[in-house]
């Protein structure tokens, strides 16, 4: 006769993750707290949207006066979201081949872009488009600067951790051979991340042109800078105008960005 193992037994969670969960809960009280969260004050203001919704439609589509405009602020989001991403990857690239170790350029070179790159990235693109409209005033030459700026952080962290990745079998061999390393970060690093760059360029560019609809709001134009208009004006029905064409602008930026990588895989 034989006899069924017992089941093991239960183990209980260890005290680390107890104390953790009550870190993370009072965390959490704190934050509800700090931020005035309220689903009361939420509820007694439902007349108040219910309002500021009606106002909103019918939508204006008045072509001379707003269907129109906001086509052509569109574009110029769009533009300002292209020229941030492209003139943004001459200098992530440049930081990100000096921010990874796998380029082999040396501890100070990699903390010192590292540094660079987190200073990038911790700065918002709002703030950078605030310093720039005082250097070149209120419009989208503001918003492009600083999506570059910004854009090149993010990108250039995302870079190098990609190169880090990178199969490091090709750069060896050439570095056995006598290659610089140059020559081994364009003929062993690059050609093995290229797929991952295109990709994560694809991606900040989705970003970057919703983002500078945001920098739009502070006078880096594009159609976020109507939209800004029309809510100072209580223009409530031409701000939903301008919010469909930005529906419109980013779902077709976001397929379009989809089709390039799906024929980058395949």
């Amino acid at each position: 006769m034989t006899t069924t193992p017992a089941p093991p037994a239960r183990r209980l969670p260890s005290p680390w993750w107890w104390t953790a969960a009550a870190v993370l809960l009072g965390v959490h009280v704190l934050a509800w707290r700090g931020t005035d969260f309220s689903l009361t004050a939420l509820i007694q203001g439902r007349h108040g949207m219910a309002t500021f919704i009606s106002d909103a439609f019918p939508l204006d589509l008045d072509w001379a006066e707003v269907l129109g405009p906001s086509l052509e602020a569109a574009a110029v989001t769009l533009y300002i979201g292209l020229l941030g991403t492209t003139l943004s990857i001459p200098s992530a690239l440049v930081l990100a081949v000096l921010a990874a170790r796998s380029s082999g350029y040396g501890a100070a070179s990699y903390q010192a872009a590292r540094s660079v790159l987190s200073f990038l990235r911790a700065v918002p693109d709002v703030v950078f488009a605030l310093i720039f409209v005082t250097a070149v005033g209120l419009g989208p030459f503001a918003g492009v600067l600083a999506l570059i700026a910004h854009n090149t952080g993010v990108m250039g962290k995302l870079w190098a951790e990609a190169m880090e990745e990178s199969d490091p079998g090709p750069r060896e061999a050439l570095r056995v051979l006598g290659a610089s390393r140059l020559r081994t970060v364009l003929h062993a690093v690059l050609p093995t991340v290229l797929p991952q760059f295109v990709g994560l360029l694809l991606y900040r560019f989705d970003v970057n042109v919703r983002s500078s609809l945001v920098l739009g709001l502070i006078g880096a134009g594009g159609i976020g800078f109507l939209i800004n208009q029309s809510i100072k004006l209580f223009r409530f029905d031409e701000m939903a105008t301008h919010i469909l064409v930005v529906l419109v602008l980013v779902i077709a930026v976001d397929q379009l960005s989809a089709l390039v990588r799906r024929r980058i895989a395949a």
